[in-house]
């Protein structure tokens, strides 16, 4: 069941950077904080999609999940913005998770774009290492009054498949 968005806040939805931002803000507090799930469902297209790169058994070791590890057995889990909610909100009730944007390459034509977005997982704000770093591939669409997040599908980092380092810069 495809859930409605509530009208966004406009700075939320300027500009690609505005967009990045609020999705990254809106998944991001301390243990037990009730995330703003209407900010977070005003930023995604009627339809959209967040797929983890997730292990085949179904477990959660990717964005949110609080579980760093190998890539091993993985497969794409295809969720919508509610599944994606249903899945983070136990995690979110037990651990804080704060994410943010390390690094960015974007590429745009016309109303498209793309964004690869670099990221660091820590629990507190404060932590000195984060507990997982990742990429997210996101697909972005401006209709012309607003951009929308189309797809979001992302994968962390392991010692198998570390970050490379020009995505770093």
């Amino acid at each position: 069941m495809e859930s409605t968005a509530s009208a966004p806040d406009p700075a939320d939805v300027e500009s690609i950077d505005a967009i990045v931002t609020a999705a990254y803000d809106g998944i991001s507090g301390p243990d037990g904080k009730k995330r703003d799930w209407d900010r977070e469902r005003s930023l995604y297209f009627p339809g959209a999609r967040l797929i983890p790169t997730a292990t085949k058994a179904g477990g959660p070791p990717s964005r949110a999940s609080g579980v760093a590890g190998e890539n091993v057995d993985l497969a794409p889990q295809i969720l919508d913005i509610d599944g994606f909610i249903a899945r983070v909100e136990p995690f979110f009730e037990e651990n804080g998770f704060y994410e943010k944007e390390i690094a960015r390459r974007t590429e745009q034509f016309g109303n498209l774009a793309h964004v690869w977005s670099i990221y660091e997982s820590r629990h507190n704000e404060d932590d000195p290492e984060p507990f997982m770093r990742g990429i997210n591939s996101i697909q972005l669409f401006n209709d012309g009054q607003r951009w929308w997040i189309v797809n979001i599908y992302w994968q962390q980092e392991g010692a198998a498949v570390p970050i490379p380092e020009e995505y770093l810069n």
